[in-house]
This record gives C-alpha cells, structure tokens and sequence, in this order.
C-alpha cells in the first residue's frame, strides 16, 4: 500500500505563513505569532515557541546481574513533579547533536561511554513547539564526577528494562521523550530495531575534519 504522501502529495495540508511577530523572547525559548493561509484559503492564527533543539540519551551499562539503564529523577516545576526521565538538554549554539550528547551525559550523570549510536529524533510537542530531540544510545560506561548547572538538582539511578517498562505501564513514567526512547529499547533488545554502534573517537574525528581549513 502506497503512503498517503504518494497518492497525492501533501499540498491540500500545507500552510503558508503570511506574517508574524515575537511575543515574547526568553533565555532560550521565543513565543511567535503567526498568521498563515489555510488549505482552503482562509486565515488564521498560530502560536507556537522557537525551540534550539535537544538530545536524550539511553545509557545502558552492564552489571553482574544483566543490563540495566541510567535514569534521572528531577523537580519539573511547570508539571509541579518529580519525573523519571532519561538524561536529556538541549543544544548549545554550534554544538553538534552528538556533542551535547556527550556533554549532558556526563554533566549530569557522570557517565562518560566508549560508543555511541543514533537513533532518530522526535518531536515531543508538534501542536505548539519547533522542539526536536536527538536520539542516542550509549554503552561502555565508565563513571565519574558530576558537573550539574547552577540550580540544577537530580538523581541519578539505574534499572532494569523491564522495571522500567512496568513504570511505563503504571503511570509512573510520563515524560514523553522517555516513553519514546522505552519503545526503541524494546525493539533494540528485541533485535527488531538494530543500532549502527560507533567509537567516540570516530565522531570525533568527524567532527574535527569538518572544522580543518
């Protein structure tokens, strides 16, 4: 079966934009309004947030009685709980995704990994955000000191995936982001979503031959 895309193209869906302004411009989000022109040629208005992007990381790390995952749990006030979430952050300006992969987990966690694998992105909040959040998948962990922001409080913890999932299935876990990186360490471990695993060194030397003159 073809994809909708395929039939016909998604012309009848787009919408155009026609003008906006900035509501309101923070430390890193910026509130928009939009005006844009509908599929059958009417207006409206479309209010979202600029969002610098992010990263999330599922590090897996082996212990004496079988894997297990590095999870957070921290304050998230506009929600007013504590959530169990992967470590995650957003992007710092000319930082590549895998950067900031590298950066959070270990700012956060400690956790320095041998090897990496991406594994796609998501967009958590499509009705209202630009936000996109990069995928990774660490493993060979060696762990080390933390380096939390200022104001910034967490614990960190690990499980198994099965304890994990079962928080999943009772509500304990509701962080998107998190709920979508249970459903790829599912297929990953069940064999049906197979990672590209990559040294650090090699994302590393890619990145530094991208920057030589």
């Amino acid at each position: 079966m073809a994809e909708p895309a395929e039939q016909g193209g998604d012309h009848h869906l787009v919408e155009e934009r026609l003008g906006g302004e900035v509501v309101f411009q923070g430390h890193f989000l910026d509130a928009r309004r939009d005006t844009v022109r509908l599929p059958d040629g009417r207006s409206a208005t479309r209010e979202y947030l600029i969002h610098p992007g992010a990263v999330v990381v599922v590090p897996l790390v082996e212990t004496p009685t079988g894997l297990q995952v590095v999870l957070e749990r921290q304050y998230r006030y506009p929600v007013g709980r504590v959530m169990i979430e992967f470590p995650a952050g957003k992007r710092d300006a000319h930082e590549t995704a895998w950067q900031c992969a590298v950066r959070e987990l270990r700012e956060e966690t400690g956790y320095t990994a041998t090897e990496w694998a991406s594994a796609g992105a998501i967009h958590p909040v499509i009705a209202y955000s630009t936000e996109c959040i990069d995928i990774w998948f660490a493993r060979g962990l060696t762990a080390g000191d933390r380096a939390l922001d200022p104001g910034e409080f967490l614990d960190v913890f690990t499980a198994t995936p099965a304890a994990l999932l079962d928080w999943c299935r009772d509500g304990q876990v509701t962080d998107a982001k998190t709920l979508s990186c249970v459903l790829r360490l599912q297929n990953v471990l069940d064999g049906r979503w197979p990672l590209e695993w990559r040294p650090a060194d090699a994302f590393a030397a890619d990145i530094a031959a991208e920057v030589q003159p």
